[in-house]
């Protein structure tokens, strides 16, 4: 083999290795761009965040904040339906561009990246206007129904003085028929569960009297994907600048957003 030949094949092997590499750290907004949409993975059945509405159209706090990615992008959005076990392979596997409502947690972390909090998600304590409910402290001689084993039923269980009565369902479906029958006086739920009851229950006049535990939602992105992450950052920003993510609390969480449920 001359030496011509020599620097021909390593010249061929370095276009590979520079073509692979490239390939390996390709751009996630110009693949969106061009395929003229985003693909967002969002529980389908996840009211108030996302669920079908009365046109069979999927709508919701979630699907408020992907439109306003999809439009600060200029490209269509294309829901995709996922479960918790699924979602974040999709994500890996690019069958997804970004995901809504995810947790933080270590684990996560070490597998994709997260941008910068957009929902909030807490425990609170609700019960009707008329008791006068304001801290932990007057939990005490109350009843209060929570789903049994859950995050809700543990952080009660920590903040509430001996003597309230804590009652536990099996699910929060009995829950809330306990709260809304009288059968207890305040209910302990996450915000998404609370929200339902908000809205339906008029007569009782149900509010939040505060919150046990704070864990915001994030969109979640596959990692190294710094100029889709500061596009979805600046997006959830401007939402918030402008009343736009206040305006889809007050109409899917029937209430107003309070910038401190965003902090971790």
């Amino acid at each position: 083999m001359t030496i011509q030949t020599k620097l021909k094949a390593v010249f061929a092997a370095a276009l590979m290795v520079g073509a692979a590499a490239g390939m390996a750290h390709a751009d996630a907004i110009d693949d969106i761009k061009a395929a003229g949409q985003i693909n967002v993975g969002i529980f389908s059945d996840f009211p108030p965040f996302s669920s079908a509405s009365a046109d069979m159209s999927i709508k919701g706090y979630d699907i408020d904040v992907a439109q306003h990615i999809a439009d600060a992008l200029s490209v269509k959005l294309n829901l995709v339906s996922v479960t918790g076990q699924n979602r974040i392979p999709y994500l890996n596997d690019k069958r997804v561009d970004i995901l809504m409502s995810v947790g933080y947690s270590k684990e996560r972390a070490e597998v994709i990246d997260f941008a910068a909090a957009y929902a909030p998600y807490y425990i609170a304590v609700i019960g009707p206007a008329e008791l006068k409910v304001a801290g932990k402290d007057d939990l005490a001689d109350k009843t209060i129904a929570v789903n049994r084993g859950t995050l809700e039923d543990t952080s009660l269980t920590e903040a509430a003085p001996a003597s309230a009565d804590i009652q536990r369902f099996d699910n929060y479906n009995a829950v809330i028929q306990a709260f809304i029958s009288g059968q207890t006086q305040l209910m302990v739920v996450g915000n998404d569960v609370g929200a339902q009851v908000l809205a339906r229950q008029e007569a009782l006049k149900p509010e939040q009297k505060f919150q046990l535990l704070t864990s915001p939602s994030h969109i979640g992105l596959n990692k190294n994907e710094e100029r889709l992450k500061q596009t979805v950052n600046d997006t959830v920003a401007k939402m918030l600048a402008d009343g736009k993510l206040n305006e889809s609390s007050e109409a899917w969480l029937k209430t107003p957003l309070n910038p401190d449920n965003l902090k971790d």
